[in-house]
This record gives C-alpha cells, sequence and structure tokens, in this order.
C-alpha cells in the first residue's frame, strides 16, 4: 500500500494549487451559484470547482498510471462527463441534453467490457444477466453519477462522501487485488480531498456539476470494475452498501415526488441534508452526521465482505431497520410516514398510562 501514499499525495498537492486557479477563473467567467429559495447558501458563489478536482485527477493518471489500455474506456468516459459539467457550469445545460450526455457517457466503458454481467447468489452460483448486461450497466453509471449530484446541496458533502466511498473502494479493490480499481481510487481521492480544503463549511468554491457528475462517474464504474468480477457473495451488494447514504436519498427523493405526484426531475427541499437541517442541526453538524452515515455504511461494507451467509444476511437486516430509521426521523419521504416510531411511541404510551394506573 506504500507505493500508493505518494500517487495521492501529488494529486492532493496539485488540486490543492489547482483550485484557488480554477476559483479565480469561474469568478472571471461568470461560472457562479446564484442563491435562491432551494439552496443553502445566501451569496453568490463561484462554481466549476470540478475542474481542479478532474485536472488533478488527470495528472495522476499520466505521472503514475502504466501503459495500459484497461483504463482508457474509464479516462475518456470521466473525460466526457467533465466536458458535460463544465458545459452546465457555464452555460445552465438542460436537464435532456446532461441526460444524453451521461448516456453517452456510460456507454464507453460497457463497450470496452466494463459490465455488470452477473451476480452471485448465497450458494455460490452465478446469475448471468446475458444481454441485460448492458442496459443494467448503464442504469447503474447513470443513477450513481445523479445520485452524488443529488447530495451536492452542502458545503463539502458530496466531496465528503465521495471521498469516504472512494477510500473504501480502493482499500477494498486492493484486498482483492485488484492494481486498477485501487490506483485509480487512490488517485481520484487525493485529488477530491485537496479539493476539499476549500469546499468545506464555510466553502470558497462549489465543485458544481463538473464535480458531482465526474466524482460519480468515476465511482459508479470504479464499483464495477473492484467488485462485480469477484467471486464473493452478494459481490454487487458491496457497492450498494458503500453508495448507502445517496442511494437512500435519491431513491427516497424518487418515492417522495410519486407521491406527491410532482415530475421525477422537479428539485424540492427535502433532501436527506435538507431534513437533518430542519431537526435543527447547523450546517456543519448536518454535514459531519451525513459523513457519519457514510462511514457507517463503508464499515458495514468492509465487514460484509468478510461475513458468513448469516452473518451478512443479520446485517442486511440491520442496515434496513437503520435506512427505515432515518426515513422516518428525517422525514425523507413524507413527515407523516412513520410506522416504526409511531408503534414505538403507541408502546411507550401504553406503558406510561399502565404506571399512572
Amino acid at each position: 500500500m506504500k507505493f500508493l501514499i505518494l500517487p495521492a499525495i501529488v494529486c492532493f498537492i496539485s488540486s490543492l494549487l489547482i483550485t484557488p486557479l480554477v476559483k479565480r477563473l469561474a469568478i472571471k467567467i461568470g461560472a457562479t451559484d446564484q442563491p435562491n429559495e432551494r439552496k443553502v447558501h445566501t451569496r453568490v458563489m463561484p462554481r466549476l470547482g470540478g475542474l481542479a478536482i478532474y485536472i488533478s485527477f488527470m495528472i495522476g493518471i499520466f505521472l503514475y498510471f502504466p501503459s495500459t489500455n484497461d483504463a482508457w474506456p474509464i479516462i475518456i468516459g470521466g473525460s466526457i462527463i467533465a466536458i458535460i459539467g463544465i458545459m452546465d457550469d457555464i452555460l445552465c445545460l438542460s436537464a435532456k441534453v446532461k441526460f444524453v450526455g451521461q448516456i453517452i457517457a456510460a456507454i464507453i466503458p460497457v463497450v470496452a467490457g466494463i459490465q455488470i454481467e452477473y451476480i452471485t447468489i448465497p450458494n455460490m452460483e452465478q446469475i448471468n444477466f446475458g444481454i441485460l448486461a448492458i442496459p443494467i450497466t448503464v442504469f447503474w453509471i447513470v443513477a450513481i453519477t445523479n445520485a452524488i449530484n443529488l447530495i451536492d446541496g452542502l458545503d463539502g458533502l458530496a466531496a465528503g462522501v465521495s471521498s469516504i466511498a472512494t477510500l473504501t473502494i480502493s482499500v477494498l479493490a486492493f484486498s482483492l487485488g485488484n492494481p486498477l480499481a485501487t490506483l485509480i481510487g487512490i488517485l481520484l481521492l487525493g485529488s477530491t480531498l485537496g479539493f476539499l480544503v476549500y469546499n468545506f463549511y464555510p466553502a470558497k468554491i462549489f465543485m458544481g456539476d463538473t464535480g458531482s457528475l465526474f466524482l460519480g462517474y468515476m465511482i459508479s464504474v470504479l464499483s464495477i470494475v473492484g467488485f462485480t468480477k469477484s467471486a464473493a457473495i452478494f459481490s454487487l451488494i458491496i457497492p450498494i452498501i458503500i453508495l448507502g447514504v445517496p442511494i437512500l436519498d435519491t431513491t427516497s427523493a424518487i418515492i417522495r415526488r410519486i407521491v406527491n405526484k410532482r415530475p421525477l426531475s422537479s428539485p424540492d427541499k427535502f433532501h436527506l441534508h435538507h431534513s437533518i437541517i430542519r431537526l435543527g442541526f447547523t450546517h456543519r453538524q448536518a454535514v459531519i452526521l451525513i459523513y457519519l452515515l457514510s462511514a457507517v455504511f463503508s464499515l458495514a461494507a468492509i465487514i460484509f465482505t468478510r461475513a458468513t451467509i448469516w452473518g451478512a444476511s443479520l446485517l442486511i437486516v440491520a442496515l434496513l431497520i437503520l435506512i427505515e430509521l432515518i426515513i422516518e426521523t428525517t422525514g425523507l419521504i413524507s413527515v407523516n410516514y412513520r410506522p416504526i416510531l409511531k408503534l414505538v411511541s403507541g408502546r411507550k404510551s401504553s406503558l406510561d398510562h399502565r404506571r399512572d394506573i
């Protein structure tokens, strides 16, 4: 693992030096984020910060990546998604244009053979997807790309959650003997942490869609390269657990909008970070709390890879209960949806009543 420390440091320092330059560029060309009733910030902020992450990552690729064709589909796809993000941060592209661009970027690694071809079930048999592997993989990449994009609502949130996920993927990929996913993950981690120095509360610059789309895309592809070829039980569940927080937030948003009969693309102020702030937490506390949740899911993923079938099953049940409690406590779907909390509250009231008698 020691040989990975220097590349991470180089990308970290590169990002640390490049981010202020990107900030000046964003202000100069008008790539700024205006405050409105849906956003938490109250002043005009430069965005486009993801460009610093991308450039730092590419510096690491240029300096440390061995001459191999394996990484080029990932790099090309990541570059396409970064360009889409840059254009959106400057020109404000429509949702349809961004979606088409995401599909194109997702197809690049899929065509090159990076696919979710099968899943492994408890008796160690494989369920092969066949031709369905292509749409399943494209869906996964686009879904995770947008999931990271959706949680980019507080200072340092997307960068921090992405760093936790990337670190976990890199460590597990290393333990599975996957040098490609490990090195790309480490380079991405260093680049993101360097930017996070300027992006953590109170932020001096936002990553914009350039950063959130690029990070989401790279993490989604890394999770495929790192785990889906593994013979581990429930191999596809590992990245799902690691990305539990953004997946939870995105899934809740979809359900919430369906329940309220609103378009899926319509923005609202009921995402996980919004809901936690409404509970009374400060901006900084909400970010740190979501970091801790992400760390819990990542730790669960690591434990999952080493658990027996029964242990893994119990862990999944525990995580599902945790997710349900998060949804009910924060009101992610609806403030009225809290079956477990109402049941517990009802029993408590009943016990109190009996004591009074």
